[in-house]
């Protein structure tokens, strides 16, 4: 059940450099503007007027997280080559050499995305020894287009792959990760600490993972943009999985044309990663280019509800339709069918996946645990690992058929077929260019032992058929962000980025975080 906040919340002192009052905004008093207002086209505008540059926005981020990141717990480690690589922007900058619209932004990226500068933990104290040999595909593309790489942010561990009890946001390398709107209440997982940490302005855009709703989820939860893009368009090589079967990398952002310029870097293929074979040719590269402001009028729109769940959920979804229709589409009300049968056949097949997929990792890992039966043995032996929640997940893959045996593969078949129809059968039948849904509830207290208090969610299908999916702040139930997700056809990435950003712009529903103490 969701508890009631208290009405008298206090905004938190925040020691350090900036104010309260300034926290919230976002504001880098040095630079002379709030960051958390700052899109990446606006950065790059003022940097060839000469008013900022690389270095200088990157020791503003570096000093929010000094002084921010005691409160909120999402930067795991900062990069000290962070203040070298700006400077090199900012000599690309004057030398004519610029890489593109990255070139000099701050990014954050998820702590189970490999680096060599930094360890790569996965959250887990098993991996802390272990740093990896070379930097994941998907960092090489954002290094290559000019990208500043700031820093690790914090997980839930193993990407919340670990215990059927656990509490999103908790690592044992990191500790607990807090909703920068209100402090006690959870971030959602698996991709906490980059949620937070660009909802507290402690970069311009981070890099989550998803397997399913571990990007949009924690996005909706803290009030901020999340794209878990097609399954194949970003490479998965150097990233800890669950599943090639459903995980992908994916930017978050404050703002949906920074999601948008993220995913076309991040975007390519690998011969390491087989699935990156199959986005077309024709697939877009630049995806700011294709966001447009009128894009909602004349857009079908499927709009499934979820009634009856949370009233401010009722009441925000109200709200949305009021005003996609105001834009000038077309709503047609919706439901999405099979989602208990996608989510048992599902879960059943990551857990051999996991397995299949854990192991292979490990191998790349010189130094870490070389498979599960090691993983689970380790954890039993720790301190830490097992002090909030077990590892049943992880006990259940050990055990769970492999990847060859037919019961499997006809689990696997009926998780993405099911998906799949329950998105594709809806969108040809209304001829839709979207479904919209509520991404999220409000954020519940965190607590340990009786694991999330997870009230609704609405990725499983998009997750499950690997089609994009886009969330964007909607609205509030009183100080807790709720976001409405943007679920599209195979590939249709940039129609769905666009439809966010009509929205987005229309709805004009984001807030900075206020750091609120919370109830108690």
């Amino acid at each position: 059940m969701r508890r009631t906040l208290l009405a008298a919340l206090v905004v938190v002192t925040l020691a350090g450099l900036v104010s309260p009052a300034a926290a919230v905004r976002g504001n880098a008093p040095e630079l002379g503007f709030a960051l958390d207002e700052a899109t990446m086209p606006d950065l790059q505008g003022r940097m060839a007027r000469g008013e900022l540059d690389a270095v200088a926005l990157t020791r503003a981020y570096l000093a929010r997280i000094r002084s921010i990141d005691g409160k909120v717990g999402a930067v795991l480690e900062v990069d000290r080559g962070a203040i070298a690589q700006a400077r090199r922007s900012d000599l690309r900058r004057r030398t004519g050499t610029l890489r593109g619209p990255l070139d000099g932004i701050p990014v954050l990226l998820k702590d189970n995305i490999d680096t060599r500068a930094m360890a790569t933990t996965a959250g887990s104290r098993a991996l802390t020894g272990a740093r990896p040999l070379r930097d994941a595909h998907l960092v090489r593309r954002l290094r290559a287009a000019g990208a500043v790489v700031l820093g690790k942010a914090n997980l839930s561990e193993w990407a919340n792959f670990r215990s059927t009890n656990a509490t999103s946001g908790w690592s044992a390398v990191g500790g607990q990760t807090h909703n920068p709107h209100v402090l006690d209440r959870n971030p959602c997982g698996s991709s906490s600490g980059s949620a937070a940490a660009v909802a507290a302005s402690l970069a311009q855009v981070a890099i989550g993972t998803e397997t399913n709703g571990s990007i949009v989820c924690p996005a909706g939860a803290t009030g901020v943009v999340g794209h878990k893009p097609s399954l194949g368009l970003v490479s998965r090589t150097g990233v800890v999985p669950i599943s090639a079967e459903q995980d992908t990398a994916g930017p978050i952002a404050r703002h949906v044309v920074d999601a948008a310029i993220t995913l076309g870097v991040l975007q390519g293929r690998d011969p390491r990663d087989p699935a990156t074979s199959a986005y077309p040719a024709d697939q877009p590269t630049d995806y700011a280019a294709h966001l447009r402001l009128d894009a909602l009028r004349g857009a079908r729109i499927g709009v499934w509800r979820q009634a009856g769940l949370d009233p401010d959920v009722d009441r925000t979804m109200r709200s949305t339709v009021r005003l996609l229709r105001e834009q000038g589409a077309t709503v047609v009300d919706v439901s999405l069918d099979h989602q208990e049968e996608i989510g048992e056949h599902s879960l059943a097949a990551l857990l051999s996946e996991f397995h299949r997929d854990i192991e292979a990792y490990l191998r790349t890992r010189p130094g870490a645990p070389r498979t599960l039966e090691e993983l689970i043995e380790f954890n039993r032996d720790d301190p830490v690992e097992l002090s909030k929640f077990g590892q049943e997940l992880f006990e259940q893959a050990l055990v769970a058929p492999g990847t060859d045996d037919p019961g499997y593969r006809r689990q696997r078949a009926a998780a993405t077929e099911l998906a799949r129809r329950s998105l594709d059968d809806v969108i040809a039948a209304h001829d839709l260019d979207a479904i919209v849904s509520p991404t999220n509830g409000p954020a519940w207290r965190t607590s340990y032992g009786d694991g999330d208090d997870f009230l609704l969610g609405s990725s499983t299908p998009a997750a499950v058929a690997g089609y994009p999916n886009v969330t964007v702040p909607a609205g509030f139930a009183g100080p807790l962000p709720l976001g409405v997700s943007f679920m599209t056809a195979r590939w249709q990435d940039a129609r769905a980025l666009g439809l966010a950003a009509a929205f987005e712009r229309a709805a004009d529903a984001r807030r900075a975080p206020s750091y609120l103490p919370g109830s108690g």
